[in-house]
C-alpha cells in the first residue's frame, strides 16, 4: 500500500500541474480557432456582397444599400456592416456599428485578416474588405463579428478539461491500487522464474503450466485471425495495376495459364473501302472490361471470328497476335457457319436468353432448332480450349450467357482445370427462368464451373433460388455454394469495372478542344450545350425513354430551346433480328418526330448517330458534354456510365444514371432516374445543365476515386484469387484422397465383371 501511495503522489501531482498549464495554452488555442474561423466568414459574405453591393454603390442607392446591409447582419454572429468610400469616409453604416470603428482606424490596417476590438464588455472582431467594379476601386467593406460567445465557449473548455483530469486521475489511481495488489506477487514469481532459467514462457510452457493450454490455443487462434484480417487489410489497400494482377496471378496461381472464352472476340480485322485491311474494337462492355485483362496476364482469347478479314490474318492453328501494335496475348479464332450463327448465336442465345434475363417487356422465343444449334456451337468452342490448353489443369474464364452449357463441357474434358464463368447480364427470379424449357441443362452446364460470379448479390441470391427450385442440388447460403454432381460451385459478387487510367485518355485534347470539335462535327453553335448517349442500339437500352425525356425538358423549360442538343451515339447491333430491325425504325420515327416538332425555330434538338465509333472518339464527345444520360430498362452493370466518369479529368459534368443498372448501386453521386418515368429523367437533365461547378466538382470527384480504386484489375483479381482458393483446395483433397479414389476404381472393375 505504501508503494502504491508512493507511486500515486507524484502521479496525481503530475496530472494537477498538466491541468494547471494546459488551460491557458487550450484558451489560446481557441481563441485562434475562432479568428481563423471568422476571417473564413468574412472573406466569404464579403466575396457574396461584391456582385450585389458594386451596382447599388455605382449608383449611390442608400435604400437598397442599408436594406441589403440589414439583411446580411440578421446572422446571429455578424453584428454590423460598414462601408468607406476611397477617400475613407464612412458612407453607409448599420446602427449597431460602434462608434470606435472608423475607416481611418480600420481600413487598411485589418485586412482580410481580421483584429480583434476589446472593449469594457465586449469584444469584436473587425476586418475590412476592398470592394471593386472592372478592377476599379469603389471603396471598403467592414464586417464585425460579435465575439461575446468566445468567452462562454472558453468557460466551458476549462471546465470540461477539470473534469477530463479528475475522470483520469480517479481512473488510474484506481486501476493502478487494483493491479499492484492483485498482480504483485505474480510479476515477482514469474521474474524469478525467468532469472531461475525454469521457463515458464519458454520450450518448457507445457510441463510448467498446463493450465495455459487453453489460453495458448485461443491466442494462437487470435493471431490466426489478425492475421487474416491484416491480409485483408493489405488487399484493400492495394493499387491495382496490370502489375498487381501479375503479381497475384504469379503468387495465387503459380503463373498458370489463362484462357479466356467470349462470342465477341476483342479485336475484328474487316476489309475496308479500298481493299485494305483495318482493325476494330467492338462497341462491348464486356471487351471493354476484359481486353486489359488479358494484355496485363497474357494467354489465349477464345472467340469467335466474325471480322470480314479475320481469316486472312490468322496462322495455321486459327491463331492472330493482339493488340495489333504490340503483341500481348493470342486470338484463338473460332469460325461458324451462317446457320450456326443464327441458331445460336441470334436465335437461342439473343431472342431467347437475353429477353429472359433482362425485365424489359420483350418476350423471348425458343425454337428447339436453336437450342440444337446453341448445343452444338458450345461443344465446338469446348473443343477449341481443350485444343489451347498446354496444361490438364489451366485456369479457364467462361464469359457471359453464351456458353451457359460450357463449363460442365470442358469440365468433362479437363476434370482438373479452374473454371471460373462470368454472367455478364441481369439474372432474373425462379418464376420468369422457369419459362426456359432447357432450364435444367442449363444450370447444370453453368454448375461445372468452380467460381460463379455475378455483378450484384441481387443475382446471386436470384441464382440460388433458381438452382433450389430446379435440380436437386444442396445450397449453401451462408457459404453461397453449390454443391451438384460431386462438384462444388462458390457462387460470388464481383462487380465489373474498367481499366484505370483508360487507355483512351491517351493524346485527348483538352476539354475546350473537344468541344470544339464535337460543335463543328455535329454543325452546332460555338455556345452550343451537349448531352450525350451512347449504346449499342438495343431495346434493354431505354433509348427511346430518353429521347422522349429531352422532347418533355422543351416542353417543361422552354428557354433551353435552341441552346441544348442531345447527341445520341448507338451502334447497330444484332440487326438480323426483326425486333431490332423494327426497334431502329422506332427510334429513328422518334428523332424525327421531336425534331420536326421544332423545325419552325430552326432547332434540331436530338442528333441521332447509328454509326459505329472507336473508343477514343467516344472519349472525345464525353469529354465535350454537359452530362451523359445513361437510361438502361434492366443492366447487370453499364460500363458507359464508368466510361464517362473516367474521361472527365477535369472532374466536371453530371452522369444521370438510371437506377436499374448495377452501376447505380456504386454511383449514388450521380444523379438516380427512374427511366420510366419521364418527367422526372427531364428535371434530371434540367438539373444536370444548371448545376454549379462546385457541387459538380464534388460529385465527380467521389465517383472518380471509387472507379480508380475498384477497377477491372481488381475485379479480375478477386475471381482470379477466389479460384486460386478453390485450386488448392482441390488439391489437398485429391492428395487426401487418392488411396479412396485407387479403392473405388478397383471396386467399379470389381462390380464390372458381374455386369
Amino acid at each position: 500500500m505504501r508503494l502504491s501511495l508512493r507511486f500515486l503522489g507524484p502521479l496525481l501531482l503530475f496530472l494537477g500541474l498538466a491541468a494547471y498549464a494546459l488551460v491557458p495554452f487550450v484558451d489560446e488555442l481557441n481563441l485562434k480557432w475562432f479568428r481563423r474561423d471568422l476571417d473564413g466568414r468574412s472573406r466569404l459574405i464579403s466575396s457574396a456582397l461584391q456582385e450585389s453591393l458594386a451596382p447599388l454603390v455605382l449608383r449611390g442607392d442608400r435604400q437598397k444599400i442599408e436594406s441589403l446591409f440589414s439583411r446580411v447582419t440578421l446572422d446571429e454572429r455578424l453584428l454590423a456592416v460598414g462601408f468607406c468610400d476611397t477617400q475613407l469616409r464612412m458612407k453607409y453604416r448599420t446602427h449597431a456599428l460602434p462608434n470606435e470603428v472608423g475607416c481611418r482606424e480600420f481600413v487598411g490596417k485589418v485586412g482580410d485578416r481580421g483584429e480583434v476590438l476589446t472593449l469594457p464588455k465586449s469584444s469584436f472582431h473587425i476586418s475590412s474588405h476592398l470592394l471593386e467594379q472592372a478592377g476599379k476601386p469603389l471603396g471598403y467593406l467592414i464586417l464585425v463579428h460579435d465575439m461575446s460567445y468566445v468567452t462562454g465557449r472558453s468557460n466551458d473548455t476549462k471546465r470540461y478539461i477539470f473534469i477530463l483530469f479528475l475522470i483520469l486521475a480517479v481512473t488510474i489511481s484506481g486501476i493502478t491500487l487494483i493491479i499492484a495488489h492483485l498482480s504483485y506477487r505474480g510479476w515477482m514469481t514469474g521474474i524469478q522464474a525467468l532469472l531461475k532459467g525454469e521457463g515458464r514462457y519458454g520450450k518448457t510452457t507445457r510441463a510448467y503450466s498446463p493450465e495455459l493450454k487453453p489460453i495458448l490455443k485461443d491466442l494462437r487462434s487470435l493471431v490466426r485471425n489478425l492475421e487474416s484480417d491484416r491480409k485483408i487489410r493489405d488487399e484493400n489497400h492495394l493499387t491495382w495495376t496490370p502489375k498487381t494482377l501479375k503479381e497475384i496471378l504469379k503468387t495465387e496461381l503459380a503463373g498458370e495459364e489463362i484462357i479466356t472464352v467470349s462470342n465477341r472476340e476483342p479485336y475484328l480485322h474487316v476489309k475496308g473501302e479500298d481493299g485494305e485491311i483495318e482493325v476494330q474494337f467492338p462497341a462491348s462492355g464486356l471487351v471493354t472490361a476484359l481486353e486489359p485483362i488479358m494484355r496485363a496476364c497474357s494467354g489465349t482469347w477464345v472467340a469467335h471470328g466474325s471480322g470480314s478479314a479475320d481469316k486472312e490474318v490468322v496462322d495455321a492453328h486459327d491463331r492472330v497476335g493482339v493488340p495489333p501494335d504490340k503483341p500481348s496475348y493470342q486470338i484463338r479464332r473460332v469460325w461458324l457457319t451462317q446457320e450456326e450463327e443464327d441458331g445460336y448465336y441470334f436465335g437461342f442465345a439473343n431472342e431467347g436468353l437475353w429477353p429472359l434475363c433482362h425485365i424489359a417487356h420483350a418476350r423471348p422465343t425458343f425454337k428447339s432448332s436453336d437450342w440444337a444449334h446453341y448445343v452444338k456451337v458450345n461443344e465446338k468452342f469446348a473443343e477449341a480450349v481443350v485444343e489451347e490448353s498446354k496444361t490438364e489443369n489451366p485456369v479457364i474464364l467462361v464469359q457471359d450467357y453464351h456458353f451457359a452449357l460450357l463449363p460442365r463441357m470442358i469440365r468433362a474434358k479437363l476434370p482438373r482445370a479452374t473454371i471460373i464463368s462470368f454472367w455478364h447480364i441481369p439474372w432474373p427470379n425462379p418464376e420468369a427462368f422457369g419459362i426456359c424449357p432447357w432450364r435444367e441443362e442449363i444450370l447444370n452446364g453453368m454448375l461445372g464451373s468452380s467460381v460463379m460470379g455475378f455483378h450484384t448479390r441481387f443475382h446471386c441470391n436470384n441464382f440460388l433460388d433458381t438452382v433450389d427450385r430446379y435440380l436437386e442440388c444442396r445450397v449453401d447460403r451462408e457459404l453461397s455454394t453449390l454443391s451438384h454432381q460431386g462438384d462444388l460451385t462458390a457462387v460470388r459478387s464481383y462487380p465489373i469495372s474498367i481499366e484505370w487510367p483508360p487507355r483512351w485518355m491517351e493524346n485527348q485534347k483538352n476539354i475546350n478542344d473537344c468541344r470544339a470539335a464535337a460543335r463543328k462535327e455535329f454543325g452546332l453553335n460555338s455556345h452550343a450545350l451537349i448531352g450525350v448517349g451512347v449504346d449499342r442500339l438495343d431495346y434493354t437500352k431505354g433509348i427511346p425513354e430518353r429521347l422522349m425525356a429531352v422532347e418533355r425538358l422543351l416542353e417543361l423549360h422552354p428557354e433551353w430551346i435552341g441552346k441544348f442538343h442531345f447527341i445520341q451515339v448507338s451502334s447497330p447491333s444484332r440487326s438480323k433480328i426483326p425486333y431490332y430491325q423494327q426497334f431502329q425504325r422506332e427510334v429513328i420515327e422518334l428523332t424525327e418526330r421531336i425534331n420536326k416538332k421544332y423545325e419552325a425555330q430552326n432547332y434540331q434538338p436530338i442528333i441521332l448517330s447509328l454509326k459505329h465509333r472507336e473508343p477514343a472518339a467516344v472519349f472525345a464527345l464525353f469529354r465535350a458534354a454537359e452530362f451523359c444520360f445513361v437510361s438502361s430498362l434492366h443492366d447487370g452493370m453499364n460500363l458507359v456510365a464508368k466510361e464517362f466518369v473516367s474521361s472527365r479529368d477535369d472532374e466536371h459534368g453530371v452522369l444521370i444514371l438510371s437506377q436499374f443498372t448495377g452501376a447505380a448501386r456504386e454511383l449514388p453521386e450521380a444523379l438516380l432516374v427512374n427511366p420510366y418515368n419521364i418527367d422526372q429523367c427531364a428535371e434530371a437533365i434540367n438539373s444536370a445543365l444548371n448545376m454549379p461547378f462546385r457541387e459538380q466538382r464534388a460529385r465527380m470527384r467521389n465517383m472518380r476515386a471509387l472507379i480508380k480504386e475498384y477497377n477491372v484489375f481488381r475485379w479480375a483479381g478477386r475471381m482470379l484469387a477466389d479460384g486460386a482458393k478453390i485450386r488448392q483446395r482441390e488439391r489437398l483433397i485429391d492428395g487426401i484422397g487418392d488411396w479412396d479414389l485407387t479403392s473405388k476404381q478397383e471396386k467399379k472393375n470389381e462390380n464390372s465383371l458381374f455386369n
